[in-house]
């Protein structure tokens, strides 16, 4: 797994209800102990609510900092902001990036071979097609999609030091379904060399704990219910210092003609996976790992997925299939204290 996590000394100035959520924590994150001290914030960014939350600390500003970490990685990572890294090199106005950037696609290119690309980061000239956020969304022309189709292929894409290059013009890159957990890694870094000892990060419901709780206990997630609009979880997972992240067709979807369209393509067809999977959720002691691989395991499917997350160490998931059955990893009961509702 890839784990490193750079962060430039320059990114590190000091700054003095999203119902689709993938985790809940609300009430169930919270200390035992009223009077510990604590503050959370809340802002919008990298298209999603972000939620930091400190514990044994009122030090408002680290969350202040990480906030403008996160607009920073932004700058640098967003598909769609123009002038990101990410941007430019889709648009062919460099073939040079920072060390973080470079690190994300090399990171990124690893899970595509290691799905053999079931997760692939070239997804971007077929995602561009799709806009889930859209007022009134609507599917993709089908011959604009098999033609951007041609252009998928993490093959297509080479990382030497700090230049990219593509031996097809016309393919894009799109970590979107990395990035949240690259940079939840990072802020947890951060905040670690802050002293900060006991912490929540929530980047739109990918879910990174720092420590356990000030009392010494597990922080307690819930995963979600699939489509419930209260954010009722299904089950709750006890655990300390470790990532929970889930990838669901409910996040963002729209319905025509009575077939529902969700976001998380399939890099083989361009259109939304149709395999019976509503969520996959992976527990992981870093976020990247849950966030790329959550993605894979739901675009390979339950058997070959499962199959995947057995074969790894310290890696564990949850499969909710469309008859809203539970299917759990290898080990996973045995590491880790359950509650099913």
């Amino acid at each position: 797994m890839f784990h490193s996590c750079v962060l430039k000394k320059n990114l590190l100035r000091p700054v003095c209800a999203l119902l689709a959520l993938l985790l809940v924590t609300g009430g169930l994150t919270g200390c035992g102990n009223s009077s510990q001290k604590q503050v959370r914030k809340t802002s919008f960014f990298l298209n999603t609510v972000i939620t930091i939350t400190l514990y044994g600390t009122e030090e408002e500003t680290l969350i202040d900092r990480c906030f403008e970490l996160c607009r920073d990685y932004e700058a640098l990572l967003s598909r769609t902001l123009d002038g990101s890294e990410i941007y430019n090199l889709n648009s062919r106005l460099t073939d040079t990036v920072s060390d973080e950037t470079a690190a994300l696609i090399q990171a990124g290119l690893s899970y595509s071979r290691l799905s053999n690309g079931a997760f692939d980061i070239t997804i971007g000239s077929c995602s561009s097609l799709w806009d889930f956020s859209a007022e009134a969304p609507v599917l993709p022309d089908k011959a604009a999609l098999s033609e951007a189709l041609t252009h998928v292929g993490y093959e297509k894409v080479s990382v030497n030091g700090n230049s990219v290059t593509f031996s097809d013009d016309r393919t894009l890159l799109d970590l979107g379904a990395i990035a949240k957990g690259y940079i939840a890694d990072c802020l947890k870094e951060f905040l670690l060399e802050n002293g900060v000892r006991s912490a929540t990060i929530d980047l739109g419901g990918n879910i990174l704990c720092v420590g356990e709780k000030p009392d010494g206990s597990d922080f307690k997630i819930g995963i979600q219910k699939p489509f419930d609009e209260q954010g009722t979880p299904v089950i709750a997972v006890s655990l300390s210092d470790w990532s929970v992240v889930t990838s669901g067709i409910y996040e963002r979807y729209f319905e025509e003609d009575g077939t529902l369209y969700h976001h998380i393509l399939d890099p083989s067809t361009g259109y939304p996976c149709d395999n019976g999977l509503l969520s996959v959720t992976i527990l992981s002691e870093h976020s990247l790992d849950g966030d790329a691989l959550s993605t894979a395991c739901f675009s390979l499917g339950l058997s070959d997925g499962m199959a995947l997350i057995d074969s790894l160490e310290n890696i564990y998931a949850v499969f909710i299939t469309d008859d809203y059955e539970l299917h759990y990893s290898a080990g996973l009961k045995d590491t880790f204290s359950i509650t099913e509702y």
